[in-house]
Parts: structure tokens; sequence; C-alpha cells
């Protein structure tokens, strides 16, 4: 097959005249061709060639010409060039052929030169496999040993050699495999989904960093839900994240029993997936259940409860953040915060909706509110389409509520009328407690509509809170 009608990008031609000048074979190869294939948008073309990557890198930018730097990486023996054209930065990679062999305990391969079919040997999946010639002779073939071409069509994912090598040499491709059947909506084939299980254990040997970078592109993908049901049946998940296996199974005691808290989970993270490709907020939807196992507790009276799981979970985010490798900053805070208020919108939409309630609410979800109310609403999994609609009804209610005591009382962004510096000033004091006491109930008494947001108002308050704690104003 000829896909010479793919090679559009004027950097295929370039790197034609140039092997052709250096007596050397080259072609394109890896995701690039599975993405045009598949009519996915791609940036990163990767080339190799028979031969050194970095001297045709350099060739190539002396024939590009002015404004192309080449950025060389020795120890890898690859270079990239970035690639202006029409307004969009084109990433190239260049390398040369290689095969590769492992030692048992390292992802790191040992390297030596290559042929190209050494190279496609190498190759994590046979949709990864594929070549497209870039040399005069044969200029567009598809080299296709593995029959990718065909997978693509049937959406399978799998090995090109055998997949137990694949998985033991290196561990991450076992990640890559199901987040490419996430990203793709492929299935994984029997034999290499076995090996993935087989060879979880190998998982131990990569690196943190390494390990979240592939599970947050499966998050970010259309069947985040479908990865999480593939690394917990391949044993993955209970290494790289035992908190969420822990939610699994269903207990009861008598005729009562609570839902699976993993289907559950999935179930929000399928819903919030349809609505938003905000990464931390599909990491609430994952964590905002997380700490039910720790709380759960049977009352014969009401059957199983969980208290408190969303106070737990919010404190178990920085730890789970933490040992993941993800970012201990205000993207850790924001899912905490979604955690911890996650029950709130409910509560609301089960009872009278009072300004108070939600003046409480804007003011601890502050901008958040939004995402905050998405992912409320997508925590809405029964199977009870009347307690579904009434659900919906009612949060449509919160929605206004929400809007009309904001334009009203202006609660997101709530600044103090008295600061701790006006109280020490008026009474003349150092830091104490009485100062975060006084401030609370001026506080209280704004969120609870008792008074305006307004300074004098809150002087009153004020006054009164300091006479009760024998505090005086200064003459």
């Amino acid at each position: 097959m000829n896909l010479e009608k793919h090679l559009v990008h004027p950097i295929f031609k370039i790197v034609q005249e140039v092997v052709e000048n250096m007596g050397i074979e080259a072609y394109v190869v890896g995701g690039w061709v599975r993405d045009i294939i598949l009519k996915r948008a791609s940036k990163d073309i990767d080339i190799v060639c028979i031969g050194s990557g970095i001297e045709l890198a350099n060739q190539t930018a002396n024939k590009i010409g002015k404004h192309c730097n080449v950025s060389v990486f020795k120890n890898f023996g690859t270079a990239m060039i970035n690639y202006m054209d029409n307004g969009n930065n084109w990433q190239i990679e260049f390398v040369g052929a290689r095969k590769e062999s492992y030692n048992r305990d390292s992802r790191k391969p040992i390297v030596e030169d290559g042929t190209l079919e050494d190279d496609q040997n190498r190759r994590d999946f046979t949709i990864n496999a594929m070549a497209i010639s870039l040399n005069s002779n044969n200029y567009g073939e598809l080299i296709d040993p593995f029959e990718g071409l065909q997978d693509i069509a049937y959406g399978v994912i799998q090995t090109p050699l055998n997949p137990d090598i694949t998985f033991s040499d290196d561990p991450l491709r076992m990640m890559r495999a199901i987040r490419f059947a996430s990203q793709l909506d492929f299935v994984i084939h029997n034999d290499t989904f076995d090996a993935i299980t087989r060879n979880a254990h190998r998982i131990e040997i990569v690196s943190g960093e390494r390990i979240i970078e592939e599970l947050n592109k499966m998050i970010l993908s259309p069947r985040a839900a479908m990865g999480f049901r593939h690394l917990e049946k391949s044993g993955l998940l209970k290494i790289i994240f035992p908190e969420m296996v822990a939610l699994k199974g269903v207990e009861q005691v008598g005729d009562r029993a609570h839902k699976d808290n993993f289907k559950h989970t999935l179930e929000v993270l399928d819903n919030i997936s349809k609505n938003t490709d905000n990464l931390w907020l599909r990491w609430a939807a994952i964590l905002h259940d997380i700490a039910k196992p720790l709380t759960k507790r049977y009352e014969p009276k009401v059957g199983f409860t969980f208290h408190g799981h969303e106070a737990k979970g919010a404190k178990m985010v920085k730890h789970i953040f933490r040992r993941m490798k993800l970012p201990l900053n205000e993207n850790m805070k924001y899912v905490e915060k979604l955690v911890e208020l996650h029950l709130r919108p409910i509560i609301l939409a089960e009872d009278i909706v009072t300004d108070s309630a939600v003046r409480r609410l804007l003011f601890d979800a502050g901008n958040d509110i939004e995402d905050l109310m998405t992912l409320c609403e997508a925590d809405i999994t029964s199977k009870n389409f009347h307690k579904v609609q009434k659900f919906k009804r009612n949060f449509e209610i919160v929605r206004q509520k929400l809007i009309e005591i904001e334009e009203k009382d202006r609660v997101r962004n709530f600044q103090p009328p008295i600061s701790g510096e006006d109280i020490m000033e008026i009474f003349g004091i150092e830091p104490c407690k009485e100062i975060g006491e006084i401030k609370t109930v001026i506080k209280d008494a704004i969120l609870d509509g008792k008074i305006q947001n307004d300074k004098e108002e809150a002087l009153k308050i004020m006054y009164q809170e300091g006479e009760k704690r024998g505090l005086k104003p200064k003459p």
C-alpha cells in the first residue's frame, strides 16, 4: 500500500532529498503513521534512519535554513527539530534504527545499531510498528510486517512479538496498552491482556512519574472508566492505586446492602467525562468517595452509612497525590476542596434551599462553584428514573438560587468588612484567639443574613463581641 498522499508536510520531501544525498534510508514511523490512518491530528513526527539520526537532523536543518535549530540528545542518540508550518509548531524527532535488549531489573535498554526490521521489532504494539518510506525508490510505501493496519481496522491492541517478553522488558508498556485502548476505544487482544495480568508485578520497577504520566493520559481519554476496569482486572490497579481497589465490592446484612462504590465511581467518571476535559475535575470524580471503605458502618435502623467520608476523603487527597507523584500545588487543593464539598449541593437539593445555606456554599466553594455543581450532578447514578429527574429539577433550583444570591450578596469572593488588623487597632491588642472568634461571628452573621456585608453593621457586632470578651476600645 502506498500512502504518499498523506505525506503533505514539507519536511518529508526535504528528508527525501537529504537522505538521497547522504546515501542512507529513512522512514516515518510510529504514532504519526497510526494517527494519519485513524484520521487523528498529530504534530509529533518520528523519523528513523539506517544510520545516524543526529547527523540526519543536522543535515535536514541545514537544508531548511535559518531559524531552524536542532536539539541533540547524545545519550539517547536522538535529535529534534521544531518546524513552523502555517503557524503550527511541529516537533520532528530523528533517531537511528536500533535493536534493544534489557536487564531484568531495569527499563533502560541496551541499544545497538540495527535495521528497520530491528526497529519495528522493538515497538510496543502492532499499530505503532508501521513505517512509511521516505526513500526515492519507494516513497510513500507502507511497511507493515505485523499487520498493524488490520489491527486498526478491527480496533485491536496487541504486541508485535511475544507479549510476555514485551511487557517484562518494559513494564510501562502495560499501562500504555490500556491507555491506547481508552484513547482509541480499542479492545486489547486476549493474549496481550493475559500477559499484562501475568506481568503486572513488573510495574514496580517503573518510576511513579512515568506511571502517572500514562495514567493521566488515560484519565483524559474518552473511555477513562473502561481503562480503570482494565487496570483493576489485570491486577495493575492494586499495585499503583490500592485505595481505589478498596472501593470494590458489596457487603450485605439481611436484606440491606450498599452499592459497589468502585462501579459507582466509574459511572461518575463517565458522567463527568461527557462534560469536561479538566483533568483535576476528573480526579475529583475519581476521589470523591475514596474514604467510603474507611467510614463504612452498619446501623440496624438505617443500614450502611459512610458518615464523614467527604472530610476523611479530602484529608486522603494529599497522601495519594504525594505517593502517586501528582503535583502538591493549587491543583491538589482544588481536588481537596471538591472532595470535601461534594455532598453539600446534594444535601441542598434534597432539602429546602435556604439563602443562608446557599451563601455558605458560595463562600466555601468560591470560584469553583460551577465545577462543584458539575461533579454533584455527575454523582447522580441511580437507576431510578424518577429519582434522577427529581434531583435534576432540584439542582436547577439550587443553581438559580446560587445566581440570585451571588448577584445580591457577592459572596463568591467574600472579603470581611473588618480585618484582624482593624480589631487589634480598635481594641489595642496583640494577636490572640479572640480576634479569630470575633471575625468568625461577623462572618457567620453575614452568611446567615443577619447583617449586610457592611462595615458599619459589622462594627456593631465587633463591639458587642469584644465587650463579651472583656475588650475595651482604645480611648
